[in-house]
């Protein structure tokens, strides 16, 4: 696992990275009782179509992480991919679900909490993705210049994106309300089973909202305002940029804003 995690790090993935392909890898040992480069390709096989049948989605998402995550492990044992046989992942050509500004405001409109409208208001507002937005911190927001510096967003590069008038005003009515103290979204730690919340704290907890929190919001959200398209987190982002260009933003000036490395 250390050669694992060196691997990850030194290609450049990140710490959230190691941690999915890990639990896939842990959960294959678990399942057969020993390390994935120690299986024959028939059992490989068999456990990588239980994954296809059990999974729910079309995207087959665990399954896809589960693959890329027995690519790793080989790669940090200096073994080929065809060790292992493992499948080639097709790359789907699907387009994004895309709201209307209308269903923006219901969603806006919908929310109880004012967290949960700031939230909703910075995805779709500043086109920014999950961890990104949790990971706004209080000193990234300068009001007087209008803009929301992204820091260390994907690919590991800062952005800076426009703050809208009425998105600063919400901004400083939550803050004045919530009174957070570094991140703009505070989370609580949540007991392991078995566990305390002293014991979640001491393995990594800082502070911050939750991936499933923000995920929950937003579905909430969504629900609550009667959208029956399939409403995700990244869904605001897409709206984002695709609102932009029907308004008349050259793709060059998007492609910056998204923080994307090509257009």
């Amino acid at each position: 696992m250390n050669r694992f995690e060196r691997t990850i790090s030194v290609l450049g993935r990140s710490q959230s990275t190691f941690s999915n392909y890990s639990r896939h890898v842990a959960s294959m040992a678990l399942h057969f009782g020993k390390i994935p480069t120690e299986l024959d390709v028939e059992q490989v096989q068999e456990y990588l179509f239980m994954l296809q049948k059990r999974s729910k989605t079309p995207s087959k998402t665990y399954f896809k992480h589960c693959v890329y995550g027995l690519r790793f492990l080989l790669k940090s044992e200096g073994l080929p991919y065809e060790y292992l046989h493992l499948p080639s992942i097709k790359h789907e050509k699907k387009l994004p679900t895309v709201l209307s500004k209308e269903e923006v405001w219901r969603m806006l409109k919908s929310c109880q909490l004012l967290k949960h409208k700031v939230l909703i208001g910075l995805l779709y507002g500043c086109g920014l993705r999950c961890m990104e937005a949790r990971s706004v911190r209080l000193q990234d927001l300068d009001f007087d210049r209008q803009q929301l510096k992204v820091v260390q967003g994907k690919g590991k590069k800062d952005r800076y994106v426009p703050l809208s008038e009425h998105l600063i005003r919400v901004l400083k009515v939550y803050i004045e309300a919530e009174k957070p103290k570094t991140y703009l979204f505070n989370g609580q730690p949540v007991a392991r089973a078995g566990g305390n919340t002293s014991s979640t704290l001491s393995t990594g907890f800082d502070s911050r909202y939750s991936q499933r929190g923000v995920q929950w919001a937003v579905k909430q959200a969504s629900k609550a305002a009667g959208i029956t398209k399939d409403v995700c987190v990244h869904t605001l982002r897409h709206t984002f940029a695709t609102h932009l260009l029907e308004d008349g933003l050259d793709i060059v000036s998007l492609k910056n804003l998204l923080g994307h490395e090509q257009i």
